[in-house]
């Protein structure tokens, strides 16, 4: 992944976006996590994952919105570069940034689980003015899924981007190298041609794909070929 996308930590940043305060569909159950903890129980933390994040939502508007029914913890979302760079090219004044897919942190499981039964496949807003009006959420509860598993999932997906960069890198550099020096060489060929001096030099012959009418030109000639062979070995 090539990314600029918030930052994986206790603090995760947000994104500014220019958007009007949209009322969001209203809870229909509530869910009591402010329940006393027994001394020495550590309370499980839970994952939803958003498979799709609609145009003009953030992490602000993320956190607000899954706020109402629990404390929320991390955020992250993952930025869309082509809808960014679509976005700049119409030159406008900001850049909005759109994401692709969010993964969202809270401190109880119990409410994770409540939040993607319950508003999975449901109406993002019922204000018909909004800009969520007629999209859907799309929800999932990650089962045994860590913080750090997306961590290590996302450096992974860095190294992987960088290795890459550094592959195309060294491949546009073999090119550049490899045309230089045939630019020098002809310059060196030319020298001698108006010296009058004679060369051995050759230019190597580049053998290109055949296209696939000359396959199958060449196929049909030999299956032409074999046939005949065969009718002359049983005719004499």
């Amino acid at each position: 992944m090539d990314h600029e996308e918030t930052k994986i930590d206790d603090n995760t940043e947000s994104f500014d976006c220019d958007m009007e305060n949209e009322s969001m569909q209203p809870k229909k159950k509530t869910i009591n996590t402010n329940k006393v903890v027994k001394s020495g129980k550590k309370v499980k933390r839970g994952i939803i994952y958003l498979s799709t994040i609609p145009k003009f939502m953030n992490v602000t508007t993320i956190r607000e919105i899954f706020s109402e029914y629990g404390k929320v913890d991390r955020v992250y979302l993952q930025l869309n570069k082509n809808e960014l760079h679509s976005v700049k090219l119409k030159k406008q004044k900001k850049a909005i940034k759109y994401f692709t897919e969010g993964w969202v942190e809270f401190e109880s499981k119990k409410v994770a689980k409540f939040v993607a039964a319950t508003l999975n496949n449901t109406q993002i807003s019922t204000r018909k003015k909004s800009k969520f009006y007629d999209v859907m959420w799309n929800i999932k509860y990650l089962h045994r899924f860590k913080w750090i598993h997306l961590s290590e999932r996302l450096a992974y997906e860095r190294a992987v981007h960088k290795q890459r960069v550094l592959t195309e890198i060294a491949q546009a550099k073999r090119e550049v190298n490899f045309f230089s020096y045939n630019v020098d060489r002809s310059k060196k060929l030319r020298k001698k041609s108006e010296k009058g001096e004679t060369t051995v030099f050759k230019l190597p012959e580049v053998k290109q794909r055949d296209t696939d009418a000359e396959i199958r030109n060449r196929k049909a000639k030999a299956h032409v070929e074999d046939r005949t062979e065969f009718l002359k070995s049983i005719f004499t």
